[in-house]
């Protein structure tokens, strides 16, 4: 005789995602992070949205409100502070949980990694469009020189900037739509997770030994939820310290000058989770080229998934394998460096040769795994 469910569909599915979902029982901490960007993406929508509520996206107002918000909004200064540096800790969880992947092998399951990839280049896509809402003038040309990059495309470029822009410079209708953008992303990138999370608990999720747990698993409440929560205490604390301690600490201080088309500062640089990927674009000297290094410094992460296949998934038993992933973290960490600084040398000659490094890792690590593969 057939038995009702004493759960409704909705708590069925909440049940199944974070209850009963088996869940391999070696996993490490390196999981942790897939749920402290759900932390950190819902602490962005949230933020953002109290933020909306008092801004004006105008040329020349939303430098000014900004400011006036400080001190004449209640707790304007926290949310502004916990969405600044809540977009850096939401980087830092993202680079960590690509590396996770690549370390690991979480790429071999097309589908999560692909959408993953989605997530990440709609998240950059994000934080940019956010970068230049407050009109300072890191963020005027900050938002001239990455849209003027698109002028570079053959025979469209040209009317691609004018229509980024609204107009033939960055202005009104430029800022405008970047709002209306910032705004709706996040929300895009929310179900993308969803998307995401349904894939992953569809295919499981992987082990750092690599091999099928199938036959060893445990309920995810309350092993991992609880080992989930000490690690969302470990990642809060310190965005939290630098919120109340040093809120501007990863800020550019030509940011608190209004944005101005007749200055240009010094060194025009972005945040510095795009800093890598600044570095890769000055590093090739034509502006098609440039353009193109830059797009591929991401999209070769679609590229993991069909690169060449091991005995074993990840990279834990292959010493090559692991002198050439922490080769790539350091050639990360220097690009993020060489992009801080100006344009010449020997900052060029060294992003160049670090480029060179970072797209040699995509292309070595299938073979350089399979010959030890052959030699085992």
């Amino acid at each position: 005789m057939y038995k009702a469910s004493r759960f409704s569909p909705l708590t069925s599915i909440i049940r199944h995602t974070v209850v009963t979902l088996p869940t391999p029982i070696n996993i490490s901490t390196w999981w942790n992070f897939g749920s402290l960007l759900g932390i950190c993406l819902a602490s962005q929508i949230f933020s953002g949205l109290v933020l909306s509520l008092h801004f004006t996206a105008h040329t020349d107002l939303s430098f000014y409100v900004v400011i006036q918000s400080f001190g004449d909004v209640y707790y304007n200064w926290w949310f502004r502070a916990l969405h600044a540096n809540g977009a850096s800790f939401f980087f830092i969880g993202l680079y960590l949980h690509i590396a996770r992947g690549l370390y690991y092998g979480s790429y071999l399951f097309k589908e999560v990694w692909s959408i993953g990839v989605v997530i990440l280049l709609l998240v950059m896509a994000s934080a940019f469009l956010g970068y230049v809402l407050p009109w300072g003038q890191m963020s005027f040309w900050g938002a001239t020189v990455i849209t003027s990059l698109f002028s570079a495309l053959p025979v469209i470029g040209g009317d691609v900037v004018v229509w980024l822009w609204g107009g033939f410079s960055v202005d009104n209708a430029t800022l405008t739509r970047f709002f209306g953008l910032h705004f709706v992303l996040p929300f895009i990138v929310a179900g993308l997770v969803g998307l995401h999370l349904f894939f992953l608990h569809d295919q499981g999720s992987s082990n750092p030994l690599g091999v099928s747990s199938d036959f060893n698993k445990v309920v995810f409440h309350h092993y991992y939820v609880l080992k989930d929560l000490v690690g969302a205490c470990f990642f809060i604390g310190p965005l939290l310290g630098l919120v109340y301690l040093n809120p501007w600490l990863l800020g550019d201080p030509e940011n608190f000058i209004e944005g101005n088309p007749l200055v240009t500062p010094h060194h025009i640089q972005p945040e510095w989770y795009f800093l890598f990927a600044y570095a890769i674009l000055r590093a090739v000297p034509n502006k098609l080229g440039g353009v193109v290094a830059l797009a591929a410094a991401v999209l070769v992460l679609f590229y993991m998934p069909v690169s060449p296949k091991t005995s074993v998934k990840g990279l834990s038993f292959y010493p090559w394998g692991k002198m050439l992933f922490f080769s790539l973290v350091g050639v990360f960490f220097l690009l993020t460096w060489a992009g801080s600084k100006p344009v010449e040398e020997p900052y060029v000659v060294i992003s160049q040769v670090l480029s060179f490094l970072y797209f040699s890792y995509f292309a070595l690590i299938g073979p350089i795994t399979r010959i030890q593969d052959k030699l085992l």
